[in-house]
């Protein structure tokens, strides 16, 4: 798996500026129609680094249209397993940022400002590798997973929705995916969305 990840990570970093900007504007143009991104209030996404793709085009869209949008932060908030979990902090252009201690920038903003991940509406998540099926390769931390763990057990109702966000050359066949992945509802690139064939409701 760490081949395969270095694998897929050398390909979106070998992507140039100007073609990661395009990707951007088309998964963009994609997504902003999408009645997921529509009819969610609360937003969140991720600060892209390592080449993932940008969300921040699709985050200023849900500002402009009245919409809160979110980013992870590193907290203190631990699972069962004594392992970090996410939360996520209200984002506001030109706010301050810190880096977290992997380097990614976090939101200033704490207390009132910071949401459980029970809350938000939709997440589009970074990723490494997925299939047309909603599975997902990680960075290897688990972060997501054990955040969205609570999500294995809702059948009738799930919030928040989750679609990632990728370049059409982190595509796979197929993922086997391990008993503790959380799938994803959808997956956007450049080029389509890639819907969950048999998503769990």
């Amino acid at each position: 798996m760490k081949s395969l990840r270095r694998t897929l990570r050398d390909s979106r970093r070998s992507l140039s500026a100007r073609c990661q900007r395009a990707h951007a504007r088309r998964v963009c143009g994609l997504l902003r129609r999408d009645a997921r991104f529509l009819r969610a209030r609360r937003i969140a996404a991720y600060w892209p680094t390592d080449g993932e793709l940008d969300p921040l085009p699709l985050v200023h869209q849900a500002l402009e249209r009245g919409k809160a949008a979110y980013l992870p932060i590193l907290g203190m908030a631990f699972g069962r397993e004594g392992r970090a979990k996410l939360r996520f902090a209200r984002y506001l252009p030109r706010q301050r940022m810190r880096p977290n201690r992997f380097g990614i920038p976090e939101p200033g903003l704490r207390g009132r400002h910071v949401r459980p991940v029970r809350d938000l509406d939709l997440i589009l998540m970074p990723l490494v590798g997925f299939d047309s099926n909603g599975n997902r390769i990680g960075m290897g931390g688990g972060f997501y997973d054990r955040t969205l763990a609570y999500l294995k057990t809702r059948r009738h109702w799930r919030r928040p929705r989750l679609i990632g966000l990728a370049h059409e050359c982190q595509r796979l066949e197929t993922i086997v995916p391990n008993p503790w992945d959380i799938p994803l509802d959808a997956v956007v690139t450049e080029l389509r969305i890639y819907f969950r064939s048999r998503p769990e409701r």
